[in-house]
């Protein structure tokens, strides 16, 4: 399985500022995620994207020459918090959708969010284990992977070694915030040597001095 998480970040690190705002890539970097997305089987997002942003997590603004259908939405959601009004769910029907929750979910939750057209994936008691829901998708042929996810889900990802390549835009903006949320979150590793270890693959410039940086993952 192929996973790559993107990302965009301030000059600072931040994925969001204090109060939460994420707006921040250009049209020219939506693009080219969007573009990104269409490569990709499946996208996978935490629910705090989903209650913050209330994504479509589709490929609209991806050029007609690469455009297909919409890859899979898979949101990690523990406790089944998605709102049935969310647009994610409102589109079940219509594109694949997959909300993997835990044991903690109330099965009237489960129930409700099935009738909306969305699968629902039970796995893990309190935190839901990815490598099993990743298992799940991958039986579905969902094999290629774009991880969207706030930081939690970035350290999830990392830490339990899941992650191919990162691709991170840097906008030319400082936001700072001891709150705001940063590229990576969880418990963090102890010390800078036993960090992720990344190799630089490529750097892209946009237009408006966005940098993309276009990381593969070192064993």
């Amino acid at each position: 399985m192929q996973i790559t998480i993107n990302a965009a970040m301030t000059v600072d690190g931040k994925i969001a500022s204090i109060l939460g705002n994420s707006e921040i890539s250009s049209e020219e970097d939506l693009s080219r995620v969007h573009e990104l997305r269409a490569s990709v089987d499946g996208i996978v997002v935490g629910i705090s994207t989903v209650l913050v942003d209330d994504p479509r997590l589709t490929v609209r603004l991806a050029t007609k020459q690469v455009r297909r259908k919409h890859p899979a939405r898979i949101i990690i959601d523990s406790t089944g918090k998605i709102p049935l009004d969310s647009r994610v769910l409102r589109t079940a029907s219509k594109v694949k959708t997959i909300v993997a929750v835990t044991e903690l979910a109330h099965t009237d939750t489960i129930s409700k969010i099935e009738k909306m057209g969305a699968v629902v994936i039970v796995s893990g008691k309190k935190i839901v284990n990815l490598k099993k829901v990743l298992s799940t998708v991958k039986n579905m042929g969902i094999k290629k992977i774009l991880v969207e996810g706030g930081g939690e889900i970035n350290w999830s990802f990392f830490s339990q070694g899941l992650v191919n390549e990162l691709i991170v835009t840097i906008a030319p903006r400082i936001v700072g915030g001891r709150q705001a949320t940063t590229l990576v979150e969880g418990e963090g590793y102890p010390s800078i040597s036993s960090g992720v270890k990344l190799q630089l693959q490529k750097v892209q410039m946009q237009t408006n001095g966005e940098l993309v940086l276009y990381y593969k993952l070192r064993n």
